[in-house]
């Protein structure tokens, strides 16, 4: 045994070990994730069949899955999927480049900072809620106020994770490359934006999960088609099954959101370690 070790022993400390890391199978961890949904799959069928949970206060997945057929066959589900997907996608493009190039600039910009970050930092802090009156009051109940209130949802998160990241940009590599005679433009485009990859990405998941909150906010604004009328419809009748097809909608709309934004990160910012790599 080494000096070192007898001194450690003497002091009642344990020689130190480098961390193993267990490799995991991607089958193996795709069963883990898959637990907790079919956890709550089954306790929901088997309230359902014990008589605990009745039709009138929330439907049992075989009632579900003969709405999704239903609500399908007859063209309704399509319909509506297009619609509320057409709806947030263009609220959400809106909301991610009017956010992108505000955080740039005020980023970047000592100008800009001093000029839009107070009444941004303030904006930001209003719920998008608060607004539902004062854009149907605007703008009427068509597809103009819904779109907006998606977008202006949308912009803070972006602009707040943009305008860190940019910020936190290496001042000296900045420096170096514009004494080489590089513009502002090609500095934010070659150095600084992809340097606030992480941020940016941040904030498009971000943004992307608003995106589905502001939409079901959206389409109670008297909508007549996407899956806040199918809702609303639902209501009136009782249907507790196609209420359910509408939530879950929402929820795999969400998820799908998720999902998209882990591809990106992990197609741009391959180097990176997955969320949960090191534990």
């Amino acid at each position: 045994m080494s000096a070192v070790s007898e001194a450690a022993a003497a002091e009642g400390l344990v020689t130190p070990r480098p961390a193993l890391r267990r490799t995991r199978g991607r089958p193996f961890a795709l069963t883990v994730r898959a637990l907790g949904p079919v956890a709550l799959l089954v306790l929901w069928w088997a309230a359902s069949a014990s008589g605990v949970l009745t039709p009138d206060v929330l439907a049992s997945p075989a009632e579900v899955v003969r709405a999704v057929g239903e609500l399908w066959g007859n063209g309704q589900l399509p319909d509506a999927l297009a619609t509320s997907l057409t709806r947030s996608g263009t609220g959400l493009l809106i909301g991610l480049a009017a956010g992108l190039i505000l955080g740039v600039v005020t980023g970047f910009t000592r100008l800009g900072d001093e000029l839009l970050d107070s009444s941004l930092q303030t904006l930001r802090t209003i719920p998008f809620l608060a607004l539902v009156p004062l854009f149907m009051v605007w703008f009427g109940i068509n597809e103009t106020a819904k779109i907006l209130l998606i977008a202006v949802a949308t912009t803070f998160p972006m602009y707040v994770s943009t305008s860190s990241g940019v910020r936190n940009t290496d001042p000296k590599l900045v420096e170096a490359v514009r004494s080489f005679g590089m513009s502002r433009i090609a500095v934010v485009r070659e150095v600084v934006l992809p340097g606030a990859l992480p941020s940016l990405l941040a904030g498009l998941r971000l943004s992307m999960t608003l995106s589905v909150i502001a939409l079901i906010a959206a389409e109670e604004i008297n909508s007549t088609e996407g899956i806040g009328y199918l809702m609303s419809q639902a209501q009136s009748y009782a249907r507790t099954d196609i209420l359910a097809v509408c939530i879950l909608i929402y929820g795999l709309l969400g998820l799908a959101a998720d999902v998209v934004v882990r591809l990106l990160e992990r197609v741009l910012m391959p180097w990176r370690v997955p969320q949960g790599g090191t534990r």
